[in-house]
């Protein structure tokens, strides 16, 4: 009998831990070595019509409100008994909220296999969120990171660097390369590109308007800067949140309105990324960036703030620039560089995409992650004895 393995993820969002965890799920049913069940803590999302598709059958949801009270408890009794009836071999969480209330019911239902997540390193958690997720990772066999950087956060936290698997993120390269035979008019069309701004160079950034850590005001700064050096340039914003309209009004404000457009969520990556000149991330804090990947793949210049994992994706001066975290002046001067040598842009685009081919493609993500799992239950094949860690005075695990 083939071993029970279920990923627990948050939601069928559009979110980087979302689809990176949703494509695992989608490998991990192809490749067959193992039953895989799907859960998540929220039922609706743009990708839930995705999974469908994959007929794992009932996908149960275990909506939360809360950690605390009566609610919370109520859902995690529930999660216990239904990992129990299912008989899950081993759980998979993939973000904050699925390990914390995946790593306790994992223990408490008895589940063999125990795997926690982290994909950022600072500035997304409050202090007692951090304690709490410390807490859940005392409870996992295997703490998953998807970078280096992610990992040395991870120990100066205090865990174990044996208790920490390092997984890069995967791409599916086809989300951001089938592109239909169609004319760069025509996809600007699709975009909503106002025809008048057909002509311009376009610098894109793809990242969610929720979370100050995106640091769309840098973006914006530079983007001034970029527009007083070429003044063919111009601006694409693709992401959605609640910060959207403030960030209307900086645009505005810097006056470089005309010069940006805002396509909120956009669903055309492939024809997004194909009308781009230089692809850009101005994150004040990462793990490791989805987009990042999607920029290299579809073979487009990268300038990145130097934050979580983006030096060990980018290349300095052979697949992109990696400019200091705040630093709009060097970030623009980098933008302005690429769009005035257009042979040296295209030719870091190309590298980048041999870069991810080699190093970030989903077939890695697959094997690392079958291997991970192999290995720990090869390991709890002996009686499963838990011992409570204990930590010495400097707060890092003693056993």
């Amino acid at each position: 009998m083939k071993p029970r393995i279920l990923q627990l993820i948050d939601s069928f969002d559009e979110g980087g831990s979302e689809r990176q965890a949703i494509d695992l799920t989608r490998r991990l049913c192809e490749s067959g070595k193992f039953e895989i069940h799907l859960a998540t803590l929220k039922a609706e999302g743009v990708l839930r019509a995705q999974v469908e598709q994959l007929d794992l059958g009932r996908i149960p949801s275990f909506p939360l409100r809360s950690f605390y009270g009566p609610t919370g408890i109520a859902q995690l009794a529930r999660f216990v008994n239904y990992l129990k009836q299912s008989k899950i071999d081993l759980i998979h969480c993939h973000d904050f909220y699925t390990n914390v209330f995946g790593m306790y019911a994992g223990f408490l239902a008895g589940v063999r296999v125990r795997i926690a997540s982290r994909r950022e390193t600072s500035g997304m958690r409050t202090s007692g969120q951090l304690r709490l997720q410390k807490t859940a990772y005392r409870l996992a066999d295997q703490v998953v990171a998807n970078s280096e950087s992610v990992k040395q956060k991870l120990l100066e936290e205090g865990i174990r660097g044996d208790r920490i698997s390092v997984i890069y993120n995967g791409l599916d390269t086809m989300r951001v390369n089938a592109v239909e035979r169609t004319s760069r008019a025509e996809k600007l069309q699709r975009l909503r590109i106002p025809q008048s701004a057909w002509d311009k160079c376009f610098v894109t950034i793809v990242a969610n308007m929720r979370h100050d850590v995106k640091d769309y005001p840098m973006f914006l700064r530079a983007a001034r800067a970029v527009v007083a050096a070429v003044p063919d340039a111009a601006f694409l914003l693709a992401g959605e949140g609640e910060l959207q309209q403030s960030l209307t009004e900086l645009a505005a404000e810097l006056r470089i309105a005309d010069q940006t457009f805002f396509l909120g969520r956009c669903e055309r990556i492939a024809e997004l990324l194909s009308v781009s000149e230089v692809c850009v991330l101005s994150s004040k804090a990462e793990g490791f960036s989805n987009s990042i990947l999607e920029y290299m793949a579809a073979g487009r210049p990268v300038v990145a703030t130097n934050v979580g994992g983006a030096g060990e994706a980018i290349v300095e001066n052979e697949t992109g620039y990696l400019a200091p975290s705040g630093d709009d002046q060097v970030m623009a001067e980098r933008i302005i560089s690429l769009l005035r040598d257009s042979a040296k842009a295209r030719a870091m685009g190309e590298r980048g995409r041999l870069v991810v081919a080699q190093k970030f493609s989903s077939d890695s993500l697959l094997a690392n992650t079958e291997a991970l799992y192999q290995r720990l239950f090869e390991r709890k094949s002996l009686p499963n004895r838990i011992v409570a860690p204990t930590f010495n005075s400097n707060g890092v695990e003693a056993n």
